[in-house]
């Protein structure tokens, strides 16, 4: 696996103890044992660092005492040290280093990794970790190298431009850490090898084509053969590729002024 200048961004220290937890494999099974979602199994141990999305230190600044690595998440993470000594992990923004200060407030200086409400920040500046609901914590823009753009305010709401190209409506008071999400290389780091899926928790993935009629729609005929329709299917029968999936009543339609571009 290709790893590009992560040693040298990453901090050579062991995770924050007391911010470990533990999550139970389950590799794609319900609480009866079925599996629900396939190819999932296997993988190295691993431990959830526990990062704050949200605001619950507002108006201490903290210095940055570390870039650590997550095994949860493509991104890389910044564990903070607050004036009152206390220890947290945030999402790391591109170009922040071990040293620097921020801060989370109402408003703030526009500096790389500073958390501030959406209406306190200019038009045209880049956020990431943008909350959709004022107070549940930042829940949209949250990968590996990527950000969103302020457009506009217009009274209670701004229009923000996603990593998608889509155009949305986002409640002024909610807050948007400035910058864009650390690791944009990750985008091109190349899976060499099946093992390297393997350790990450991924089983193999068998092609329709190759199965049998009973198995798949795809499946059947004679050597190599094409899958015998216009349009893909999932193995249930289910049209599959490009196909709308999201609900048409879903509640915060009315947000969306502008769909994504196809491809």
């Amino acid at each position: 696996m290709k790893k590009i200048s992560a040693k040298k961004i990453l901090s050579k220290k062991k995770p924050e103890k007391g911010l470990l937890l533990n999550i139970k494999k389950k590799a794609g099974r319900n609480r009866t044992g079925r599996i629900t979602v396939r190819h999932q199994g296997g993988g190295v141990k691993r431990k959830y660092r526990i990062t704050d999305f949200g605001q619950k230190k507002i108006d201490i600044p903290a210095k940055v005492i570390a870039l650590e690595y997550d095994p949860y998440r493509t991104a890389f993470l910044m564990l903070l040290e607050y004036e009152d000594k206390n220890k947290r992990y945030r999402l790391a923004p591109d170009k922040i280093n071990v040293g620097d200060t921020v801060i989370c407030s109402e408003k703030a200086e526009i500096k790389t990794g500073n958390r501030m409400k959406v209406k306190n920040i200019p038009v045209g500046i880049q956020v990431f970790n943008i909350e959709l609901v004022p107070g549940q914590g930042g829940k949209i823009v949250r990968s590996a190298g990527s950000s969103a753009r302020i457009l506009a305010h217009e009274g209670k709401y701004a229009n923000i431009e996603m990593p998608s190209t889509e155009i949305r409506k986002v409640f002024v008071d909610c807050y948007a850490t400035v910058g864009t999400v650390s690791y944009p290389e990750w985008r091109y780091v190349n899976v060499r090898k099946a093992g390297v899926n393997r350790l990450k928790g991924k089983r193999p993935r068998v092609r329709g084509v190759a199965m049998n009629p009973c198995d798949h729609p795809h499946g059947g005929g004679e050597g190599r053969a094409s899958i015998g329709m216009k349009h893909p299917k999932t193995p249930w029968g289910k049209p599959a590729l490009g196909v709308k999936t999201r609900k048409k009543k879903k509640w915060t339609n009315k947000y969306i002024i502008k769909r994504r571009k196809k491809n």
